[in-house]
């Protein structure tokens, strides 16, 4: 029998779940560059970032709830105000000409939130060096996209 993996190994399913939600981010950014004829504009480029960055974010305030609801008074109320940032922050300013560059800051905005999430015990050992992984590739994906011709 093999020993079992150490309390801060990321396990299997959220870590094949995490990369493959980073698909949309990097088919967005290679066809920042690379000009797709045979695709719809919609499914391209700046629009894919902007759009399924918005949706991650948006997701994001979902998983916050989902820590707020593991706490208890002061400590929840904390995190259930935090829970709905993204969400907005994506809603009021993600869009123009500066999304990309609104979205990778509430995704970094996102770091410290579940940093203590995960220090109060809220999320799992592992969840910081997932985060870490995930948002090191969608923040490089909207701020390279964002200086894309």
């Amino acid at each position: 029998m093999s020993n079992p993996a150490p309390a801060t190994s990321i396990p299997r399913a959220p870590l094949a779940l995490g990369l493959a939600g980073l698909i949309p981010f990097l088919w967005g950014l290679v066809t920042s560059f690379v000009d797709v004829p045979q695709v719809s504009a919609l499914f391209t480029g700046y629009a894919v970032l902007a759009d399924y960055g918005t949706i991650i974010l948006a997701f994001m305030s979902g998983v916050i709830w989902g820590f707020a609801t593991r706490a208890n008074g002061r400590q929840a109320a904390t995190f259930y105000v935090l829970s709905v940032i993204p969400a907005l922050w994506a809603f009021f300013f993600a869009f123009g000409d500066f999304a990309l560059l609104t979205l990778a800051a509430g995704f970094l905005f996102l770091l410290p939130v579940d940093r203590a999430a995960m220090q109060l015990g809220l999320a799992p050992s592992w969840w910081m060096r997932l985060r870490m992984l995930l948002t090191s590739v969608v923040v490089a994906c909207l701020v390279i996209g964002h200086f894309a011709p």
